[in-house]
């Protein structure tokens, strides 16, 4: 069993323990920490290929998120985390890369808890991973994940971007029903609201659902940054991503662009939207 599995086993035994939305909770102070290490060629290839990145050269925009995602994981079940990790909803990201990293360089992976926040909707946590090289930082993110409970009317939600307008359609994409269980082998994020309609009903879902990572890693492969130089509009510095809604599986989506704006839109709604900035 990989770390990632251990981690959503010990969610499942100590969420129920959790109340989300108790007065005076505060997030742990520890940092998780992944000793420098160059990325595993076979699982970057699996990556490459079920999000759409073509090019060889640098890592993916997103991938040092997915190397980072079991520290994050072994965090947020942790005993003195104060949100029920099962039911967690990712709500947002913001990814800058100072400088693209190769796969050849050793990265030092750094997750923590940076903020925790009233939402409208429950409590929201800011999570941060950081990528470094040696001294230098090379790579971060900041992710929200919303714990879903009963709130005071006056809570707000932090700030966030409004919708953009309706941008012109690019691309259609044909997702499978076992793109989740495809991802989750390249990823090693096998949550079982993505795998199965089965495991999903199981946390309220319908049917299975879509990796909302793989949806913004499959808009930033199709806008370029999987090569050296980003495409014809130069290479994708940082994204900012709202996961509006999700995606079920199998499902027809439309990928729309403006150049720097874009969507994930199906069924008449917007599952995705975020913009980037581009070298230059």
């Amino acid at each position: 069993m990989t770390g990632l599995s251990l981690s959503l086993v010990r969610g499942a035994v100590t969420s129920p323990f959790k109340r989300a939305g108790r007065p005076g909770a505060t997030l742990p102070t520890g940092r998780a920490v992944l000793p420098p290490s160059r990325t595993a060629p076979g699982p970057l290839a699996a990556y490459r290929e079920i999000c759409g990145f073509t090019e060889p050269g640098p890592l993916p925009l997103t991938y040092p998120h997915v190397l980072g995602f079991p520290l994050a994981m072994r965090l947020m079940t942790g005993r003195d985390f104060p949100l029920p990790v099962l039911g967690l909803v990712h709500t947002w990201i913001e990814i800058t890369g100072h400088r693209a990293p190769l796969p050849t360089d050793a990265l030092e992976l750094t997750v923590y808890a940076a903020g925790l926040a009233p939402h409208r909707r429950g409590t929201e946590v800011t999570m941060v991973t950081e990528a470094r090289l040696g001294d230098e930082l090379v790579w971060e993110s900041r992710s929200g994940y919303l714990s879903r409970h009963a709130t005071a009317a006056e809570a707000s939600p932090p700030p966030s971007r409004a919708a953009p307008p309706h941008l012109p359609a690019v691309a259609e994409w044909r997702l499978p029903a076992d793109l989740g269980r495809r991802y989750g082998a390249a990823s090693g994020d096998r949550n079982p609201i993505h795998l199965h309609p089965l495991t999903a009903r199981l946390f309220g879902f319908p049917r299975h659902i879509a990796h909302g990572m793989w949806t913004v890693a499959r808009c930033l492969a199709e806008a370029g940054s999987g090569s050296d130089t980003g495409g014809p509009q130069g290479r994708i510095l940082s994204v900012r991503a709202d996961f509006r809604a999700p995606v079920p599986l199998p499902s027809t989506v439309t990928y729309a662009t403006d150049g720097n704006a874009f969507q994930m839109r199906g069924a008449g709604r917007v599952h995705l939207d975020g913009s980037v900035t581009r070298e230059g």
